[in-house]
């Protein structure tokens, strides 16, 4: 008889094993830091990170779910670690033996497949464990006592690879017993490739921050791809949505494009589906024998669509790429949340960015006195010690626009669109030196400036630091909304939001006559207070929601018919 942990019977953190953490909070000065500088790394020293090479030496198994009875159900979730009620909401509806949606009754995947980015904001085994494994484990926590044990592939995101793929290599590529909760993990790489029923495979590919595909890894799926047939279908699971990244950046395609015409098109098989994570919404754009479907709500915060285009040329006009496959024309068929509900998310950024970024206010408001006091100390005759406390002017003044500047991230010269960033950076500059201008003009209409040396310094931190920090606030969430217009920091304006509501992930059924059919599942509003259930059989949910919480189809459910 097998033995199970016992169930927790609170969410105290020691019963759980794991601590729920809350939404990661994106524009903390000292995460922002981290993040660039962790970003930075990678680009300046990626290749001497990279661990796929170094894959060659692990074993090069290629996978197989024939599910049951000739027909599987398969399950999509990306951008998942963040925090605990938003990544449980969907990790509990993932683990339900099945989902009732519209009237369908959806059965749980036999497969799990985690899209990429499983742990925000970098990779660590504690945060892996906090953010992602915890949150599974209690809402699978043993296998199902009826039906099979399903499996959890995970192919790596960016955040994933902030340390080289050390943590997600042990956690998710282990020899022996691999497992997270209920679930069993069978991958030995950070790619793979799996057979379903009816002649349908899964490639994942691992594209390391969308440079190149290393040539073990092409090895790998060249003997996989030996395998397939002119009757055979591919779902082509990537790190990014590359095919909407290249109508900006028409090389970001490049490499899938190249995994497509060297290793798929020669064995006649078909790529019907491509499926990515990395930007948190759903979106499905349709051409004429291929979906591009864009699936990353699997608990991050929630990122608009109003800015994806209406139609898509893949690959782009713009590449170089020499031998390029045939352009196709894709059109967007379906977003969530729709471009209306975008639009008023955006807005909103004026009530919850100051609200929820106190360590941004504070950082801002800390900037805006130092100027203040530099400005005063340039237009009026202050105490000595007072100069000991200010800092030059335009020192102060060149920290603020270049702040703002690099805040704007501007791309390289050889981007057609470097420009809007540098012009709409510095005029985010001008308009806190503006700001300040008239802050300082208000000081100065009170009598604190004349009271005796510290005090006024005393009340500035005090009093002026948290008004004007919360002002500042609110001239940046002015400056996302209209450089969100312009395609500048469009993720920025949602990361301050930090909107944990609209998540989202897929249910796909391969039928056994090759049909397989795609169910794009909404969760307009997540679970928030959640009860123990010390009681529940042993592979039920550790914690059951003490609030409304169900999916809903995005759309009506998109059919890949078998071929003719």
């Amino acid at each position: 008889m097998t033995s199970y942990p016992p169930r927790p019977r609170s969410m105290d953190e020691r019963e759980l094993g794991f601590t729920p953490r809350k939404p990661v909070p994106w524009l903390a000065p000292l995460l922002l830091l981290s993040t660039g500088l962790r970003t930075l790394g990678a680009v300046l020293f990626g290749a001497y990170l990279d661990k796929r090479e170094l894959q060659n030496a692990l074993p090069d198994d290629l996978h197989r779910q024939p599910g049951e009875g000739g027909e599987l159900w398969l399950d999509y979730v990306a951008d998942l670690g963040d925090g605990f009620d938003a990544t449980y909401s969907v990790a509990y509806l993932l683990a339900q033996p099945e989902l009732v949606v519209d009237g369908r009754e959806l059965p749980r995947g036999q497969v799990l497949v985690m899209g990429g980015d499983q742990v925000y904001p970098t990779a660590s085994g504690d945060e892996y464990e906090n953010r992602m494994k915890g949150p599974y484990r209690a809402a699978l926590p043993a296998p199902p006592l009826e039906g099979p044990r399903p499996t959890l592939f995970a192919l790596p995101g960016n955040h994933d690879w902030y340390d080289g793929l050390t943590a997600f290599l042990r956690l998710f590529a282990r020899r022996k017993d691999g497992q997270i909760g209920g679930w069993r993990t069978a991958q030995r790489r950070s790619y793979f490739a799996v057979e379903l029923p009816a002649n349908w495979w899964l490639f994942a590919i691992d594209e390391q921050f969308g440079a190149y595909i290393d040539d073990p890894q092409l090895v790998y799926f060249e003997r996989a791809a030996a395998r397939l047939g002119p009757g055979d279908r591919v779902v082509l699971m990537v790190p990014a949505p590359t095919w909407v990244k290249a109508a900006r950046k028409p090389g970001a395609y490049d490499a899938v494009d190249y995994f497509v015409r060297t290793i798929v098109a020669p064995s006649g098989a078909k790529v019907r589906v491509m499926v990515s994570g990395d930007q948190h919404h759903y979106a499905r754009y349709s051409g004429p024998d291929r979906e591009l479907i864009t699936c990353g709500g699997g608990g991050a915060y929630l990122l608009g669509t109003q800015g994806l285009p209406e139609r898509i040329t893949v690959p782009p006009e713009g590449t170089l790429t020499r031998n390029a496959s045939p352009r196709q024309r894709y059109e967007r068929a379906a977003a969530y949340p729709d471009l209306a509900a975008s639009r008023r998310h955006a807005w909103g950024v004026f009530g919850r960015l100051p609200v929820r970024n106190p360590g941004f206010g504070t950082m801002l408001g800390i900037v805006h006195t130092l100027l203040m006091l530099a400005m005063l100390g340039a237009t009026t005759r202050v105490a000595e010690a007072q100069r000991l406390f200010t800092i030059p002017l335009v020192a102060v003044l060149l920290v603020t626009v270049l702040g703002a500047v690099a805040f704007a991230q501007p791309p390289g010269a050889d981007s057609d669109r470097h420009m809007r960033h540098w012009v709409l950076g510095v005029l985010h500059g001008a308009a806190h030196v503006g700001l300040a201008v008239a802050g300082t003009w208000v000081w100065l209409q009170f009598p604190f400036r004349d009271w005796p040396w510290p005090w006024p310094l005393a009340v500035a931190a005090v009093l002026y630091g948290p008004v004007i920090g919360y002002l500042a606030a609110l001239l940046v969430s002015l400056y996302l909304l209209v450089a969100s217009g312009f395609g500048v920091n469009v993720n920025e304006l949602y990361a301050g939001q930090g909107i944990e509501h609209g998540k989202s992930f897929l249910r796909l059924h391969v039928a056994r006559d090759g049909t397989l059919t795609i169910y794009p599942i909404g969760v307009d509003r997540i679970c928030r207070k959640w009860v123990a259930a010390p009681d529940d059989p042993a592979d039920a949910p550790w914690l059951r929601p003490a609030e409304p919480l169900a999916g809903r189809l995005i759309e009506p459910p998109v059919v890949v018919a078998p071929p003719a």
